[in-house]
């Protein structure tokens, strides 16, 4: 069987035994076009009055969340008319600031905004970046999270008058699903608040995982956040495997989100019935394979349909290189000595910014090992790739499809259960 993976802005073929198991995300086909679809759904909310409703008498500033280029989310498709659906309210353009839910990415770029948003936003509409570790865009909120934490967010958006989040909803490999409350935690929140978000206690949680919201920690300070924030609206787009928009969930925060999450978890998290001995998986293509530290996504979401000590090959494109500054520094420090690390950042105190992506690909070494962790890619070269905890394949991009080929070939032995991820994390195994 002959299988195509996402690799960057293309694909890569690999044949496959013909029993191998498929993961893929089973999602209809649109019916309409993505802004009628986002129009119909901010009309016909879930949990809420329509969004021009909720906003008539609004005088002061509103605040429209939306994420950052690492997620596929087509804004330039619909994101025009859901601001004149907002200004049929009569709230005037001058009013609208759109915020760039960074998290703790970097900023965007001229040419990144161009390319989400179409030059009609850029040009006519206010847009900042979110600085989680600008102090002066900052305010403390009133109370304290799920977890007892004081917490601060955005000035811009907690000063608004009517906030409005957006985000993809798809399976997330510590939140559960994303979409919904993440726009604000991680998207908007402080260093200090990501901290404890992403801190080693709510990762060792076993509840922390792809397709699980029910006493998941991420989900529940995430949500608390989210509410003392005071989001008025939510807007969750659900894509294919196309990328193509197939629903729009709107409305309420809560009732919004958990019914696109029901709408996700019945398309792309397939039940795991048998575990097996090799998987095969992309980390998603552009935008979510552009650095490494993205591309463990793709790893650790396969994670729970392979057997102990089995094998991963995995690959991504990383046009953009490894990650932050400070991601690059904590591989490069672990290498060759990753099962020291969750020893040591469980002390008190003891944090390291993106820690918690090497946090997650230690529960797929945990399972495989480092031998057994393949990663093909041509964005890093050799010497990097080593120091990744990793079992690395630099090589030229014309020749990935090959590579790849070539370390499948050499691990496959006769009576060996394969399976294999096309657009690995946008579907995600439930064990």
């Amino acid at each position: 069987m002959n299988i195509k993976f996402l690799y960057g802005r293309d694909e890569i073929a690999l044949v496959v035994p013909d029993d191998s198991i498929v993961y893929k995300s089973k999602f209809p086909e649109p019916e309409k076009s993505d802004s009628e679809l986002v129009t119909d759904s901010v009309r016909k909310p879930v949990g809420s009055k329509p969004l021009a409703e909720l906003l008539k008498g609004r005088k002061g500033k509103v605040a429209v969340v939306v994420s950052d280029i690492t997620r596929p989310i087509p804004y330039s498709r619909f994101l025009l008319e859901l601001l004149h659906e907002i200004e049929s309210a009569n709230i005037a353009k001058e009013n609208i600031v759109i915020i760039i839910a960074t998290g703790m990415h970097r900023p965007s770029t001229k040419q990144e905004r161009l390319e989400m948003f179409g030059k009609d936003v850029v040009r006519n509409y206010r847009i900042i970046d979110h600085r989680a570790e600008n102090e002066f865009g900052l305010v403390e909120l009133p109370g304290k999270s799920w977890s007892g934490s004081k917490v601060k967010i955005n000035k811009v958006f907690a000063e608004a008058d009517f906030k409005i989040v957006t985000g993809l909803v798809e399976p997330h490999f510590m939140a559960g699903f994303s979409g919904g409350r993440k726009a604000v935690c991680p998207g908007l929140v402080s260093l200090e608040t990501v901290k404890k978000f992403h801190g080693y206690e709510f990762l060792s949680s076993p509840l922390a995982c792809n397709g699980n919201l029910k006493g998941n920690p991420c989900h529940l300070e995430s949500i608390s956040i989210a509410k003392l924030a005071g989001v008025d609206f939510s807007v969750n787009v659900v894509l294919n495997n196309e990328r193509q928009l197939v629903k729009a969930f709107s409305g309420g925060l809560e009732e919004a989100h958990a019914a696109a999450c029901k709408f996700v978890s019945g398309c792309s998290c397939q039940k795991v019935e048998v575990e097996a001995d090799i998987a095969v998986t992309s980390c998603g293509g552009y935008p979510l394979d552009a650095t490494f530290y993205q591309c463990v996504k793709g790893m650790v979401s396969c994670t729970p349909a392979v057997k102990k000590n089995g094998i991963i090959i995995s690959f991504g494109s990383c046009v953009e290189g490894i990650g932050s500054p400070e991601y690059q520094a904590t591989m490069e420090k672990y290498s060759g000595r990753w099962q020291d690390f969750p020893r040591e950042i469980c002390a008190p105190g003891h944090f390291i910014k993106d820690q918690w992506q090497l946090q997650m690909q230690c529960r797929t070494l945990e399972k495989i090992g480092e031998t057994g962790l393949h990663f093909v890619t041509n964005g890093i070269d050799s010497k990097s790739l080593s120091k990744l905890s990793v079992n690395g394949s630099s090589t030229k991009k014309n020749e990935i499809e090959k590579t790849v080929r070539k370390i499948f070939e050499s691990c496959l032995k006769n009576g060996m259960k394969v399976a294999v991820f096309p657009e690995g994390p946008y579907c995600a195994p439930r064990s």
